[in-house]
């Protein structure tokens, strides 16, 4: 009996020692995704009661994530990322001093374990990524958007630390960014300033809100919420002596293509602009399309499917509450890829999680406003030189689609000084590529084209004043 009673006190005392103990720290395992390892790193913090996550994926070379919650109770971590779409649930192993839970994206799980300590990541840079010191000056720099009570952080670049230089604001793409537009290993935005810098043209790249070093919600956002962003970076570039206020101009990757205009139409101060893989359609229209063209699954009827695709915009863009809209869509998506799914033998939890997933995602600001957003409408305002370039392989934004409604946009409102170029044999980052599928992305080497390069860095040179 007193055995058992040790016993019973030394567990008792492990697991109350385990409760109260400060998990803050670096937390990393490895979850496995087909036949591929990816690293997790979660940088946990406690002050007082509450608890603050950022994760990073050094396999992607992604940092600065910041979920909007963590919580860590009676030995079960949940960290809820549902403003950057994932979640990880895990409880303590006590014994070998490990979480032990699930990690989800999107439809996706992964079993993941971490423990206590950083992992050591052999060297990922690609070729074209620079290495410093630079031929040129760098600066770490933050700045206001008064407007939403947030700070955003990023890097100046400028041709020399003496003299006064024409600039440019680099926009990321649609997803939680950070200033070098990281994705699948690579550092397209990074590579991009680094070209033009050394071309005599000054670069501001900034994490997108609540990324990196920046603060604020990126889950709450919409497009119009990121040109303010936008809006702040050139009100914060004009109280600087070494910039050539009256050459400031505007460069958007993707999503970042369709903040650009709405910036601009808001400003006095923006000379140019550069539109790189930019729609020129309506998120409707651009949605359905690529619902069609990115899925990962056969349909029978095609025409059906479209249709109801439109049916769950129509859904998501109604002016009923947020829970009617979520419980219609979801009965929507139960009678229309439920059965599409389980005849290709996916399991029901999959399923689940997949409409789940839809669901959730399709109800965000973000995306209720961008489905109602046709990017045409901002470019025909545009009174100031436009360059747009497209990838002729670009498996997710249609060249010829998009710079159609971008060129039919600018000749409507009249612009006299555009250029629009489909360059061959280019992806969506602008990689010389094969397919230009999305999963050739990380294994092409080369972050970003030099005839693509060439072309953003002698038109901007040209349209300098």
């Amino acid at each position: 009996m007193k055995t058992i009673s040790t016993f019973t006190i030394v567990f008792i005392l492990s697991i109350v020692s385990l409760f109260s103990q400060n998990i803050s720290g670096d937390w990393s395992g490895k979850a496995k995704r087909s036949d591929k390892e990816i690293t997790f790193v979660f940088n946990i913090k406690q002050e007082g009661a509450n608890y603050s996550a950022v994760m990073n994926v050094p396999t992607f070379r992604i940092s600065g994530i910041k979920p909007s919650a963590t919580t860590f109770t009676n030995g079960t971590l949940q960290i809820d990322g549902s403003n950057v779409g994932m979640s990880y649930v895990a409880d303590f192993n006590n014994e070998l001093q490990q979480f032990e839970g699930m990690y989800k994206e999107g439809g996706i799980e992964m079993a993941l374990n971490l423990k206590k300590g950083a992992v050591e990541i052999a060297d990922q840079r690609r070729p074209q990524e620079p290495v410093k010191p630079y031929p040129y000056y760098e600066e770490e720099v933050v700045f206001p958007n008064k407007e939403a009570n947030i700070t955003l952080a990023g890097t100046l670049t400028l041709p020399n630390k003496n003299g006064t230089f024409p600039v440019v604001i680099l926009i990321s793409g649609s997803g939680p960014q950070d200033r070098d537009e990281t994705f699948m290993g690579h550092k397209p935005f990074l590579v991009l300033a680094d070209h033009l810098t050394k071309q005599g043209i000054g670069v501001l790249r900034f994490d997108d809100r609540g990324q990196g070093a920046s603060t604020g919600d990126f889950g709450s956002a919409t497009t119009e919420d990121f040109s303010k962003d936008v809006m702040s970076a050139i009100a914060y570039l004009k109280t600087r002596k070494d910039i050539d206020k009256k050459n400031i101009g505007l460069i958007g990757h993707s999503e970042g293509g369709i903040i650009a205009p709405l910036a601009a139409n808001n400003s006095n101060d923006v000379a140019y602009m550069v539109l790189l893989a930019s729609t020129g359609i309506s998120g409707t229209e651009l949605s359905v399309m690529q619902s069609k063209t990115l899925r990962q699954f056969p349909v029978k009827d095609e025409k059906a499917y479209e249709g109801n695709a439109r049916k769950a915009i129509a859904i998501v863009t109604s002016n009923k509450s947020e829970q009617e809209i979520k419980t219609e869509l979801t009965a929507h998506y139960n009678d229309f890829l439920r059965p599409i799914l389980k005849d290709l033998n996916v399991p029901e939890k999959n399923i689940n999680a997949f409409i789940d997933n839809q669901v959730n995602t399709s109800i965000k600001p973000w995306s209720r406003y961008f489905l109602q957003y046709n990017p045409a409408d901002e470019i025909e305002k545009l009174q100031i030189p436009v360059l747009s370039l497209n990838g002729s392989k670009d498996t997710q934004v249609n060249a010829k689609i998009n710079q159609n409604g971008i060129r039919q946009a600018l000749i409507k409102g009249g612009n006299k000084d555009y250029k629009i170029l489909e360059l061959e044999n280019l992806n969506h980052f602008f990689q010389e590529c094969d397919t230009g599928k999305m999963d050739e992305y990380r294994k092409i080497e080369q972050t970003f084209s030099p005839i693509a390069l060439k072309e953003i860095s002698s038109w901007v040179l040209e349209h300098i004043n």
